[in-house]
């Protein structure tokens, strides 16, 4: 048997997400072409055959995700994608796929941080959330990606990653190995054939397990509470992920996540530089928040500031956190290129540095 070799690659963002996804043991992927989600879906057409697995090209976002459905159901891991526009037509299906018990990974290149509430708490119907994992670049994402994979199979939930138009076109050096993870077997829960006609067939639905038959029906009410309490033991059982960095003497706590974190951790390292008492808080599970981690960067700072990509949205979890025991303000705004697609040249560590400085001259 030969051994397996790991190198040292340059990959763009796109194809690191790929790689991951496809490292982690996912054999199923569907997507539609949506800039900059494009270069994903092109990368997992070619990978997946290789290792036995198959990527579509979906009429649409919708035809995908439901194609993605099917395939979680049947015990493949699996998963689809799109930017925030074309998630806003999955919302249903990920929706109800919570509700039945179907998980799979579901990855959000976004136009900037515009989609932090679809992400955060969905557009879809009934009691349902989604656990959110945002990596800060593509050296990261393989192992947020194989978590993904392992939270969608431990919770039968669909797990969304989160990334960005800059991250997708940003080039790194990653590890790379020809040894890929094998699928895990697929779960006794999985609709498999081979208990139709039995008497024993399985059910996965968001109308429950419950077989509607010889009068019997399904109870509603009894499958709902149900999926609360699963969701309440899912969040309970996620642990909130946080990297703080010089936030224990901080008097300017700033909190960022994703591309904006890594405009957020230079800032901190000029401002520290220059003996000012800066710190960033980056939040990498957006859902559950780390609402305890910002709550003790916040803990004895005179200023917190937020710094997304968007007119102010994490901010309301950021103040849930910090409870009033220090101020909270908002930096930046929504900033994109003319297209809306990638990051505003006003997006630099310049411009943040300005912002910073004006937060320190007014203490």
């Amino acid at each position: 048997m030969s051994e397996s070799t790991t190198t040292t690659r340059l990959v763009e963002g796109s194809e690191a997400f790929a790689q991951a996804m496809v490292g982690a043991g996912c054999r199923f992927f569907a997507g539609y072409p949506m800039t900059p989600f494009t270069e994903v879906l092109e990368h997992m057409a070619v990978a997946l055959p290789w290792v036995g697995g198959v990527c579509i090209n979906a009429e649409s976002e919708l035809e995908a995700v439901g194609m993605v459905w099917g395939a979680a159901a049947a015990g493949t891991r699996a998963a689809t994608g799109s930017t925030g526009q074309g998630l806003s037509l999955m919302q249903e299906s990920i929706a109800e796929a919570a509700i039945a018990g179907i998980g799979f990974v579901v990855l959000n290149m976004a136009r900037g941080q515009g989609d932090y509430f679809q992400a955060t708490r969905g557009g879809g119907h009934g009691d349902y959330r989604t656990p959110v994992l945002a990596p800060s670049g593509p050296a990261e994402v393989a192992g947020l990606v194989a978590d993904a994979f392992d939270l969608a199979e431990r919770w039968r939930n669909p797990v969304l990653v989160i990334g960005d138009y800059y991250m997708a076109h940003t080039w790194v050096d990653v590890q790379s190995s020809d040894d890929h993870t094998a699928p895990p077997p697929a779960p006794s829960w999985a609709l498999d054939g081979s208990t139709g006609g039995t008497g024993r067939a399985k059910l996965v639905s968001p109308l429950g397990t419950t077989k509607q038959r010889d009068g019997v029906g399904y109870d509603l009410a009894a499958h709902y509470a149900h999926a609360d309490e699963q969701r309440r033991a899912m969040e309970a059982g996620i642990e909130p992920r946080a990297e703080a960095i010089h936030t224990d003497d901080a008097d300017v706590v700033l909190v960022a996540y994703g591309t904006m974190a890594r405009y957020a951790e230079a800032v901190v390292s000029d401002r520290r530089s220059a003996g000012h008492a800066v710190g960033l808080l980056r939040p990498i599970t957006l859902w559950p928040f780390p609402t305890a981690q910002v709550a003790e960067a916040a803990d004895g700072s005179r200023t917190v500031a937020v710094y997304e990509n968007n007119a102010g949205q994490m901010i309301d979890d950021v103040r849930l956190a910090v409870l009033g025991a220090a101020p909270v303000v908002g930096l930046n705004g929504y900033r994109t290129d003319s297209s809306a697609f990638g990051i505003s040249p006003e997006v630099s560590v310049e411009q943040l540095t300005a912002s910073v400085d004006e937060l320190l001259e007014q203490l």
